[in-house]
């Protein structure tokens, strides 16, 4: 990128402590700062899918059913949409190394709170905080990856940041499971404030000082969208998210259903998907900062070509095992391509481009399961897979027309 463009980014590399490096300049101190924005993902993404591995226990303990339990992942991810409007906008001046420490700080109070809920409505209230430190660290994560390890190494650091969704995705229920098979599932949940409290030691030590070169409003997060780029790239989020949650959530049902698997068998594609999916964010990384336009296209393409083998051959099982891992390698790409690409049309605003991205992707989530749901009840198995394929192919279209850059 010129040397105009760096200079009006959010926090451009010449008001923090130290010059941002290049990517061939990275020395220890960026790694361990972006480490540690990775040990924070991890910890908050660990948190969020937790209760997953937790639903019946948790539900018997606090009296109430399992869909009724199951509204704490909606309560975490409703009250993130709302959010990440106005967190760029509440935190104004403050320093942005304060504001992170902050919101690991408001997770570990959050969890907590949700291990010692005596009631529903508290646990409820314990995964709204969680919620408000989920929006404000992504909203705020791709400007600070950008002002520690330099403009032209953000898909490379967001590519280390998300790493640490993966592996939560991969982890977080199954070990939640099994600890609260073990210990209980107040234990598993207090566990999540431990990893929550080593994140937030890990910013206050290798985090630069990151003072604000801006206070944002909600106007300037709103006129972004006039922007063509802006509009195109919460576009691409839409749909290709939209597709992935709404054929990704039911991937178990098609694989019982339609490729006839008993439960190991699909515990292994599903092992596959997700190791797939940490090789795929090393990947989209490097791609992204090589070649936005084709990172994003590559992206959405596999993804699609491989819900649409699954529709169309999904009932062999080499076929099934095959597509599913290559689905999984294509979303491990996505949370570092989407959020790159969005950032390129606007890299003199990148904190007002993350409230957008993350409003983009908690409603993608939501539409995709409502879809989702609609269509396996109605129309079954196939179906959604159906819906993944149509949408990641409208992405592919859509990425080819961004500008090359």
């Amino acid at each position: 990128m010129s040397d105009t463009i760096a200079l009006h980014l959010d926090g451009a590399a010449t008001t923090s402590d130290s010059p941002a490096p290049d990517e061939a300049a990275w020395g220890a101190s960026t790694w361990f700062a972006v480490l540690s924005m990775a040990a924070a993902s991890f910890a908050l993404v660990s948190a969020e899918f937790l209760p997953a591995g937790l639903l019946t226990p948790m539900a018997r303990d606090l009296g109430v059913s399992q869909g009724v339990a199951g509204q704490v992942v909606t309560a975490t991810a409703s009250v993130g949409a709302v959010t990440a409007l106005f967190s760029n906008v509440l935190i104004g001046r403050l320093n942005r190394k304060t504001v992170l420490v902050g919101l690991s700080a408001l997770a570990i109070g959050s969890n907590i709170l949700a291990a010692l809920a005596t009631d529903f409505w508290w646990l409820l209230l314990g995964r709204a905080g969680l919620g408000i430190a989920l929006s404000g660290f992504w909203a705020l994560s791709v400007a600070v990856v950008a002002r520690v390890a330099g403009v032209n190494s953000i898909g490379r650091g967001m590519a280390i940041v998300t790493l640490g969704v993966s592996l939560a995705t991969i982890a977080a229920p199954a070990l939640g499971a099994l600890i609260s098979d073990w210990l209980g599932w107040r234990v598993a949940m207090a566990m999540t404030a431990g990893l929550a409290a080593l994140a937030m030691l890990l910013q206050a030590l290798s985090l630069p000082s990151l003072p604000a070169t801006t206070s944002n409003s909600l106007s300037d997060v709103l006129r972004l969208t006039r922007r063509r780029g802006i509009q195109l790239g919460m576009l691409a989020i839409l749909l290709l998210m939209t597709g992935h949650f709404a054929g990704s959530v039911y991937v178990r049902p098609f694989l019982e259903q339609v490729a006839l698997l008993p439960t190991v068998p699909i515990a292994l594609a599903l092992l596959g998907f997700g190791i797939a999916a940490v090789v795929g964010n090393v990947a989209g990384g490097r791609l992204a900062d090589a070649n936005i336009r084709m990172a994003l296209v590559t992206t959405s393409a596999l993804m699609g070509l491989a819900a649409f083998a699954l529709v169309l051959a999904g009932a062999h099982v080499a076929v099934a095992f095959i597509f599913v891992t290559l689905w999984g390698f294509a979303f491990g790409m996505a949370p570092v391509v989407l959020p790159t690409n969005l950032s390129r049309a606007a890299p003199d605003a990148l904190e007002a481009t993350g409230s957008l991205m993350v409003v983009s992707f908690q409603v993608a989530i939501t539409i995709g399961a409502v879809v989702g749901g609609y269509a396996v009840d109605t129309y079954g198995a196939i179906a959604p897979l159906t819906l993944t394929a149509i949408l990641a192919a409208s992405t592919v279209v859509l990425a080819l027309l961004q500008r090359r850059s």
